[in-house]
């Protein structure tokens, strides 16, 4: 059998606890599940291979959000992360974090995964954030995924691989029962049963079009297309703060961070075109973005990062973590424009938006315990609503997941779900199979990506937005109408455009609804362009209610650790004045 020829099959199979996403954070779950319940069945279902899936898939350089007693506590963490989100935050959940990360860390030491050590081997953290010191590097970091995955061997956890998950089922009273995956080398139909279900499916990171052109050349890992977001949404579970957008510093073409995390603790700062600092902190937040955008705009642009003032050894220190560890190409990419570090200043730029908890505050809405609104539903990572929550976040929030899924799992039985519900999923899956003649998905997807650039992209402009949603209504009827599957490799690409303009209406939805400014650049709109906390100091969710889109305020809940009047907003004061 050909490697793509579309096969009409059905199977079904039930576990315990299903994860979906093999990325950071359901491999951490999926572990933590298991061992809370040795004798229950735990599935990890993935779309590529969990060998090599997820932003991590080729390594991380570094935590950039390591909470180690003798740096920083839980609570100067928790206020960092409270500032740098403008105060929209449930800090229980923050919190929580910052109390268990440690424990993750040193688990992850126990795999084998090492981080830097000083002389008196204790971990070597560095200061780029603007309160306390949280940055560890991991000069092996290369081997976490090899790491983990012999971890879920080791537990003998069942892993589904080339399987992607399109819709989750529900009962009548709304828990969730399981999902119905696709296999992406033969489009056969697999129908899972779970007593519970955890989604760390990765950010939305091919939502915007990168600058370049490149469909794949996004900041995030383009594997991940928001699927996460858009099955959420049609399970009905809420969506909190969808209109805080992550966009972030780049290198010029390269779609890469250029690493002020990286080269920051280092002594690299970064710098307008006369060579000049503008910002004090390169600690990536909403209002970084905003001074960075300015500065662009000002014709003091471009921006650049620089090295070149440091010392040889340094550089050389640098180039080893940011060339070998985490992508291997931007090695390449430099030595391909000549760029040598000791001599010239790297062009850095901003990048196309995404959905991104991990980088931002949007996702999936979340509590302490990494419930979502949906009973029996979990989220971690990437596209839970835990903000700024980086790979150590995923591994932690994952844990989180996995063991209390597992309770969950242990005192509910099956909830029952309507096989109808099977046969119209498989009806709009397999949708673009069946038409002889259409557009292939890469076409339509390409479209909606371009009318997120021209309407969606910060600043938001009300007028933009309406039109913007006009459009991608237009795209929509022509992907559910006209959108054509040759072989399964295209049916994954058909059901993943299928995510990206649901996660497109969502960004547009959420931004109209709060009537703002907020989180700098993220939420930057020209039509309300003051923030306003009289009205808007709430988390927006979004959901679907009865097949209609439809947002609403939520209460911040009442802080744990409490905030200073002069602290709260730090971070709008990053830009740096000329002093007499």
């Amino acid at each position: 059998m050909a490697m793509d020829e579309i096969v009409d099959g059905l199977s079904e199979v039930s576990c315990d606890v299903l994860v979906i996403g093999g990325g950071t954070a359901g491999p951490m779950a999926a572990l933590k599940a298991k061992l809370k319940n040795p004798k229950a069945n735990v599935v990890l279902l993935e779309k590529a291979n969990v060998k090599r899936s997820g932003a991590i898939s080729m390594g991380m350089d570094g935590l950039n959000n390591a909470v180690i007693p003798g740096y920083a506590t839980p609570e100067q963490y928790t206020k960092e992360i409270t500032i740098a989100n403008d105060g929209i935050v449930d800090q229980k959940a923050v919190y929580k974090y910052a109390q268990n990360c440690y424990k993750i860390i040193e688990e992850l030491d126990s795999f084998g995964i090492r981080f830097l050590k000083n002389e008196n081997g204790d971990y070597a953290v560095k200061k780029v954030h603007h309160i306390g010191t949280y940055v560890l590097p991991m000069p092996n970091g290369e081997t976490v995924k090899k790491a983990i995955y012999r971890q879920l061997r080791r537990a003998r956890i069942l892993i589904s691989n080339r399987h992607m998950a399109t819709r989750l089922l529900t009962s009548s009273n709304g828990r969730v029962a399981g999902t119905i995956s696709v296999n992406t080398r033969t489009a056969e139909i697999l129908v899972i049963k779970a007593k519970a279900v955890i989604l760390c499916m990765g950010a939305a990171g091919r939502l915007g079009l990168p600058t370049s052109g490149y469909m794949f050349g996004t900041y995030e890992n383009a594997a991940n297309s928001g699927d996460g977001y858009a099955m959420a949404y049609h399970a009905g579970a809420a969506l909190a703060n969808l209109e805080c957008f992550q966009i972030n510093p780049l290198i010029k073409d390269y779609n890469g961070p250029a690493c002020a995390y990286v080269a920051g603790p280092f002594g690299a700062f970064t710098a307008n075109n006369e060579g000049s600092r503008f910002i004090e902190c390169d600690y990536w937040s909403g209002q970084m973005m905003l001074e960075f955008y300015n500065e662009l705009s000002s014709g003091k642009g471009p921006v650049f990062l620089q090295l070149s003032h440091l010392h040889e050894k340094t550089i050389e220190e640098i180039e080893s973590t940011l060339h070998k560890v985490e992508r291997p190409t931007r090695g390449l990419f430099q030595k391909g424009r000549g760029t040598d570090y000791r001599t010239e200043s790297i062009e850095m730029h901003i990048s196309e938006i995404g959905f991104c908890s991990g980088h931002s505050a949007s996702g999936v809405f979340v509590d302490d315990f990494a419930r979502t609104t949906v009973p029996g539903l979990y989220a971690a990572g990437d596209m839970a609503s835990v903000p700024h929550n980086y790979m150590l976040g995923a591994f932690t929030n994952g844990s989180v997941a996995g063991t209390d899924a597992m309770e969950f799992a242990d005192n509910h039985d099956f909830a029952a779900f309507d096989a109808a519900d099977v046969v119209k999923e498989r009806d709009r899956v397999m949708a673009p199979t069946r038409r002889e003649d259409g557009i292939p998905p890469n076409q339509i997807e390409y479209k909606v990506r371009r009318l997120v650039n021209d309407y969606l992209q910060p600043p938001k402009v009300t007028r933009k937005f309406e039109l913007g949603q006009r459009r991608l209504a237009e795209a929509r009827e022509d992907m559910e109408k006209q959108m054509i599957a040759r072989n399964s490799h295209e049916l994954l690409r058909a059901l993943e455009t299928q995510s990206i303009l649901d996660c497109a209406d969502m960004a547009a939805h959420a931004s109209l609804y709060r009537e703002e400014s907020r989180w700098g650049l993220y939420h930057l709109r020209t039509d309300f362009p003051e923030k306003d906390n009289e009205n808007w100091f709430c988390h927006t969710l979004l959901s679907n209610k009865n097949g209609k889109m439809t947002s609403e305020k939520r209460d911040v809940e009442p802080y744990v650790v409490p905030i200073a009047d002069e602290e709260k907003d730090l971070y709008d004061k990053q830009r740096i004045r000329a002093s007499a």
